[in-house]
């Protein structure tokens, strides 16, 4: 066995809706008593949905997971630890500096680097504790950027003191939180299937290639300009190169390979931020990473805690939409984010606790508004990034590999790397989040002071690609592309017209273009509403023109049963491919009440 990361497509992001989620996986090895997860995951009766069970969906999730928290710690004595917390650190810090330069500039100051750097922290610190889900990466997303300064945009022209609003937004958003984790609202991700998720993907991803073109667009001109281009590209190209390596090449020693994939990133962005300095590109001026001073806010004369009692009345209660909507992003969001993180791919041994983690949310939310933080959640692409890093590997062939979504080759009988487990532990997710607290101080604020712009494009393009290349959209737009006489006979898609595929893809598409062009115009601050929709638009609209077995090969569930346990197990079409969203007369606490029998 050795310790590698699974050439999962694109980096472990969304997989083929069409790759089989693998068998349950069995209990896991540890000394802690396992939860009962064996039971039926849908009732013999469903209740109404207007019957709920306050905080059932909290304490089932406590109860599944307390055993392992021991475990969550001791499990962490594992070498896969060491390269995860250090390519989750540039993976999740260096893309929320390159935020936290879009909400400096468009907020006038309210958020700088350190707001968003203890954001992250804040994140970090309190899911590697306290969550039922620890791998999940919690730091300041790009859709949460585009809130904050579409925020700033309509209340800026009247004179409100903007953190103290967004100081109620949070607080609120807190009390909404807590109100959706106690009615076990989660449950409801039973009808989440890889259609929004690939969509949201598709988005997210789409926002790191537009935020790398971004970046090098403010650089000027002439030399400064030219030099960003070629070192944002550079970086690019090799990271992309070691990804290769590390999955799919068979060149250098197996040690070599596993190196090189799990440090690759971050020594290609320490290397080119001294190559920019080097030589004649000593003396050109080129556009560093805004940096403040060590734990201090941007706005010095603010102190960390935001006086929220000086809003008025009329503020206090206008919050209240904006708070709708931000709990609406972060519901779809962060579980999205969860799920992803814990996709069928993975094979995971502990249980979920999705309630239990929308009630931490909420709570890190009312922080960061006391303490004018940008607000943290699930992110992604990092979040599934975090869970591929962990992965443990063997060396297979092709014949005998049974999942064809951890292969790196489609031929029988070629070696194959195979997951055999996941290092399900908190210590990474905990260490990541405590050196960028380090990274706060003064010394390292100044070596941050010295990354070029350049390479954070480098790294968005990275991460966008990476993103892009694995998700559910591109994969179907590359079957729909490819010459069918060289598409292998058993591939999935083939049961499925292509003019069906053609309407799904297009679909997604529509949904992905919609979301995008609602976050260009000032009505951005509405586009959670559009994200959550996609959810019944896959639920009633799509059994209209698809049949049962066409959405069975176009989408599935994006979690397996063992980690959908938490939301009561997949429910109608989800665990179907087709059928109707309401059809089983669906409740928001029946697969949780079987399971307590």
């Amino acid at each position: 066995m050795t310790s590698e990361k699974p050439p999962l497509s694109g980096g472990g992001q969304i997989l083929p809706t069409h790759t089989p989620p693998p068998p349950q996986p069995p209990a896991p090895t540890t000394t802690a008593t396992t939860p009962d997860t064996t039971s039926p995951l849908t009732p013999s009766k469903p209740e109404p949905w207007w019957k709920i069970h306050l905080g059932r969906g909290i304490l089932l999730d406590i109860k599944r997971r307390a055993p392992y928290y021991l475990s969550d710690w001791t499990d962490a004595w594992d070498y896969r630890v060491v390269p995860a917390t250090i390519y989750m650190f540039f993976a999740n810090i260096l893309p929320a500096l390159a935020f936290s330069l879009d909400m400096l500039h468009k907020t006038e100051g309210e958020y700088g680097v350190n707001e968003t750097l203890l954001a992250s922290v804040l994140g970090a610190v309190v899911f590697s504790v306290g969550a039922c889900q620890p791998i999940v990466i919690v730091g300041v997303t790009g859709p949460i950027t585009v809130f904050n300064y579409t925020v700033y945009n309509i209340m800026k022209d009247s004179g409100t003191y903007y953190l103290g609003f967004m100081c109620w937004i949070g607080l609120w958003s807190l009390v909404f939180h807590w109100i959706l984790a106690v009615t076990n609202s989660c449950n409801w991700l039973r009808y989440v299937t890889r259609f929004p998720c690939d969509i949201f993907g598709f988005y997210v991803a789409l926002i790191y290639l537009q935020k790398g073109v971004q970046i090098l667009e403010t650089l000027g001109d002439g030399s400064p300009f030219w030099l960003s281009v070629v070192v944002s590209l550079l970086v690019f190209c090799i990271a992309y190169i070691c990804g290769e390596i590390g999955t799919k090449s068979t060149l250098f020693k197996h040690w070599v390979r596993v190196f090189i994939k799990d440090y690759g990133t971050p020594l290609t962005v320490i290397f080119f931020t001294g190559f920019a300095h080097m030589g004649r590109m000593r003396d050109v001026p080129l556009e560093t990473l805004p940096t403040g001073i060590a734990f201090m806010p941007t706005v010095e004369s603010r102190g960390w805690f935001v006086h929220f009692w000086e809003l008025p009345l009329g503020h206090v209660f206008l919050a209240i939409p904006f708070a709708v909507l931000l709990t609406v992003l972060f519901w779809f969001d962060h579980n999205v984010s969860s799920l992803i993180a814990q996709g069928s791919e993975y094979p995971l041994r502990k249980p979920a606790g999705f309630h239990w983690d929308l009630f931490l949310l909420g709570l890190t939310t009312g922080v960061a508004g006391l303490l004018g933080l940008p607000f943290p959640n699930g992110l992604i692409p990092q979040a599934p990034f975090h869970t591929e890093s962990l992965c443990v590997t063997e060396v297979v062939t092709s014949s005998s590999s049974s999942s064809s979504s951890t292969s790196s080759s489609d031929d029988n009988g070629k070696p194959v790397l195979k997951a055999t487990h996941v290092v399900e532990q908190r210590v990474s997710n905990l260490a990541q989040g405590l050196i960028t607290l380090i990274a706060m101080t003064g010394p390292l604020l100044s070596v941050l002071h010295l990354i070029p712009q350049g390479v954070l494009a480098g790294l968005f393009f990275i991460m966008g690609f990476q993103a892009l290349e694995g998700n559910g959209i591109t994969l179907k737009l590359l079957y729909l592309l490819q010459e069918k006489r060289l598409t292998p006979g058993n591939h999935p898609l083939r049961a499925c017209p292509d003019k069906k595929i053609w309407l799904f893809v297009g679909l997604e598409l529509l949904g992905f273009a919609a979301t995008f062009a609602i976050t260009q115009t000032v009505a951005a601050v509405g586009f959670p509403v559009f994200i959550i929709l996609l959810i019944p638009v896959r639920a009633v609209v799509l059994p209209r023109w698809l049949s049962e077995g066409e959405l069975g090969v176009l989408d599935g569930p994006t979690a397996s049963e063992f980690t959908m346990v938490s939301c009561g197990g997949r429910r109608g079409w989800c665990a179907g491919g087709g059928g109707g969203w309401g059809g089983d007369g669906w409740g928001w606490d029946g697969g949780e009440e079987k399971e307590e029998k």
